[in-house]
């Protein structure tokens, strides 16, 4: 639950992806086992947590909707509003930052790619995570950021506040 005043944002990297396929094209790459269990985690840790989101903007890669898909597996409480978008695909951090200004829920989630996701999240915290993993936002690594706004066109980079920052697997 969101607070009023507030949007928070999960901003996810897919899950690890299979390359065991070389002919397979880079859109079309589906999970890898590790990738799967990961995404499972991840779901169970937001959920664990209280962090389910009532709108995601996936990317529309196969790895980044079978992270969602995967993930959403988990026990969620709500069932948010999924749009998956062809423009999140590879997306800079100015492309996800223009989805999300027009974004509804008051707790959204991005499943995306690095490097754009990665500079988007150091973007957006007013002080980043103590974590090691941070800048470089390894696959599934997802962080939670709560925004004192009232509307996602509000956004602005440099003023979120970190809640959290979770990789599965305990990577580091």
């Amino acid at each position: 639950m969101t607070p009023a005043g507030h949007r928070r944002l999960i901003l996810t990297r897919h899950a690890k992806s299979a390359w065991d396929e070389p002919a397979t094209e880079d859109h079309a790459r589906r999970l890898n086992p590790r990738g799967r269990r990961a995404a499972l985690e991840l779901g169970e840790w937001l959920h664990s947590r209280g962090y389910e989101p009532d709108e995601v903007l996936c990317s529309s890669a196969r790895r980044t909707s079978e992270t969602w898909q995967t993930l959403a597996a988990a026990p969620l409480e709500v069932t948010p509003r999924i749009s998956y978008l062809d423009a999140l695909y590879q997306a800079s951090p100015e492309v996800m930052l223009k989805h999300l200004t027009k974004a509804a829920g008051d707790c959204v989630m991005m499943i995306g790619h690095n490097p754009g996701i990665a500079e988007l999240a150091a973007r957006l915290c007013a002080k980043p995570p103590v974590h090691p993993s941070f800048r470089r936002y390894p696959t599934a690594a997802t962080l939670v950021v709560d925004f004192q706004i009232d509307d996602w066109a509000e956004l602005r980079p440099g003023t979120g506040s970190t809640l959290d920052f979770y990789v599965p697997g305990g990577k580091g």
